[in-house]
């Protein structure tokens, strides 16, 4: 129960303005916030065929030594013609195949890009929604895999993916496009009304000094993007406890509203270990005006978690951690109105849904 951005809020009460509406299509991800990676791999129902089983289901037939070279000379001729098609045949003209996990894709959600492309590359970039895109390879599919995320403005509609692949530095750069379907999210409209101290809504010079401080840091920090990926794997929830306010909700504070929530809250009691969601590098581990004492990981190319209103930091800025790694104890500083986690994901700038990001099966 923060303010992420680290400003005064405006006096607005404009409770419409997330109205939700749309998509035609069920959101698949709406499930209970408490599961994650809990699909079944398709893999477990695929029936493999059986080798001694001849096509059409039936018996070779027998044929004369004569029409047996005639087949064979046919063959031959065929293969021939393949491989010249093949040889003169421009890569762009070949076939991609580009996926995206979830299949459906709505705003505030992460996606997971996956490209397989035509012909051997060295490496493969991507823009999607203005964003730059690092993709990395997984040798065991033999695809090329980026975490990128649907802000939370996003409009209904579609956007392209745009792909560049480098083979080497004598030939000239693959290109490719393929547009994505965006349906607008059904996130809760729950108004919370809060009671919190007056500084957080009505601070004096002093105060309002401080906030200006944390936003500033905010902003150096917050917008930085190492090059290379932290994370592995999935992400795993930070602590296991139920949760009490997701992302996407009105937010009323002292009477005066909010931007919408930007985070997942956890009911826990203070002095709760919380765990790193992957791994990465400790970017800030300090006291803030709104988030009180947090913590923020850097998983690489723009991808963070954040955990705030803590009541004790385990790291210190600068530590890499791994997956499951305690980096603090719950509590309620900060602008809080009682003691709870409060978790973000924030992508290059634009905060995501952590609960979507829980549910993604990841390489």
């Amino acid at each position: 129960m923060e303010e992420i951005a680290g400003s005064i809020p405006a006096r607005s009460t404009n409770s419409q303005r997330h109205k939700i509406d749309e998509p035609q299509k069920p959101d698949s991800h709406a499930r209970d916030y408490r599961r994650h990676n809990s699909a079944k791999c398709y893999a477990n129902k695929v029936t493999p065929a059986k080798p001694e089983q001849q096509m059409w289901g039936q018996p070779p037939s027998a044929v004369r030594p004569g029409e047996a070279r005639r087949f064979g000379r046919c063959s031959v001729s065929v293969l021939s013609v393949c491989v010249l098609l093949a040889a003169v045949l421009p890569a762009s003209a070949a076939t991609w195949t580009v996926q995206a996990q979830p299949t459906l894709l709505v705003n505030g959600a992460p996606v997971l890009f996956q490209v397989k492309p035509p012909v051997k590359i060295e490496s493969l970039t991507g823009t999607w929604r203005g964003h730059q895109l690092a993709f990395s390879y997984n040798a065991s599919t033999r695809t090329w895999f980026a975490l990128a995320g649907v802000p939370f403005d996003t409009t209904p509609g579609k956007y392209p993916l745009e792909l560049t692949a480098k083979r080497d530095t004598s030939k000239t750069p693959l290109t490719f496009t393929r547009s994505f379907a965006v349906a607008r999210a059904h996130y809760p409209q729950i108004k919370v009304e809060l009671t919190v101290e007056k500084k957080f809504t009505e601070p004096n010079p002093e105060q309002l000094q401080q906030a200006e401080e944390s936003k500033k840091i905010k902003q150096d920090y917050l917008n930085r993007v190492t090059p290379d990926r932290g994370w592995d794997g999935n992400f795993t929830a930070p602590a296991e406890a139920s949760i009490s306010d997701v992302y996407g909700s009105q937010r009323i504070f002292n009477g005066v509203a909010q931007r919408e929530h930007q985070g997942l809250d956890f009911r826990v009691p203070t002095g709760t270990p919380v765990a790193a969601m992957n791994s990465g590098t400790v970017l800030l581990a300090r006291f803030l005006y709104f988030e009180g004492n947090c913590v923020v990981i850097d998983h690489g190319q723009g991808l963070l978690t954040l955990y705030f209103h803590l009541s004790e930091l385990k790291v210190k800025e600068g530590d890499p951690v791994t997956r499951g790694q305690e980096v603090g104890l719950s509590g309620g500083t900060g602008r809080a109105t009682g003691p709870h986690l409060h978790v973000a994901v924030r992508w290059q700038g634009t905060y995501l849904d952590p609960a979507r990001l829980l549910q993604l099966s990841l390489p």
